[in-house]
């Protein structure tokens, strides 16, 4: 089957989109509104790109009639969010933070997660999540209803039995993130195994280096 985004309706490419392009990982992404209200909200358009700088992505639509979330209106008050992730035990705490509330709500104690003041940014993280990023906006790039939020990783929280000793290896016997696949389906990351380069070319190939 093939399939003309160009004349496709929006609904539909998002279906396709999001049917094949998993799993996604979690963000619980915590923010202050101007009143300084604590704000969560879960989103699956995210990931990271870039390592020097550490740079995330984040893109978030905007409510149906048009309005901005509260996570939009938070980070374009502050240029600041913090970026929490997901694994099972805060699984249904993730989706009761994607309920959406009026902003006088707090959505991290309503959820039954407890707040924990940030180190660089104004907002918090939520001590529960096995791994916080305290992030700064660098860029904003907006299309039609959605906004694509570049943020820079300042300062990095992970929860310690998360870590082997040695500070470096996670221990994926403990970190186990969810990610989401379609519709209201998840997978956890439960089953891993790895894949390692061969150590020597394939007779007749040329190799330069890993990639």
């Amino acid at each position: 089957m093939d399939f003309d985004f160009t004349q496709l309706p929006a609904e539909d490419r998002y279906r396709l989109l999001v049917s094949f392009i998993v799993p996604r990982p979690i963000a619980l992404v915590t923010t202050l509104s101007p009143a300084g209200v604590p704000n969560a909200a879960p989103m699956s358009f995210f990931n990271v790109f870039s390592q020097e700088p550490p740079i995330i992505i984040l893109g978030i639509q905007s409510r149906p009639d048009g309005t901005k979330k509260d996570t939009v209106v938070n980070i374009e008050e502050d240029g600041e969010f913090v970026v929490n992730m997901v694994d099972l035990s805060l699984s249904e705490a993730m989706i009761d933070c994607g309920v959406s509330y009026e902003p006088d709500v707090d959505e991290i104690a309503t959820a039954g997660l407890t707040w924990v003041p940030a180190q660089q940014v104004r907002g918090g993280r939520i001590a529960e999540s096995p791994c916080a990023m305290e992030c700064k906006v660098v860029e904003t790039i907006r299309y039609d209803r959605r906004s694509i939020i570049l943020g820079q990783v300042l300062q990095m929280h992970v929860r310690d039995d998360c870590m082997h000793e040695n500070g470096r290896h996670v221990r994926p016997d403990v970190y186990q993130p969810i990610a989401r696949l379609h519709a209201d389906n998840y997978i956890v990351s439960d089953n891993q195994f790895q894949l390692k380069p061969p150590t020597e070319p394939r007779p007749g190939i040329k190799a330069s280096g890993t990639v």
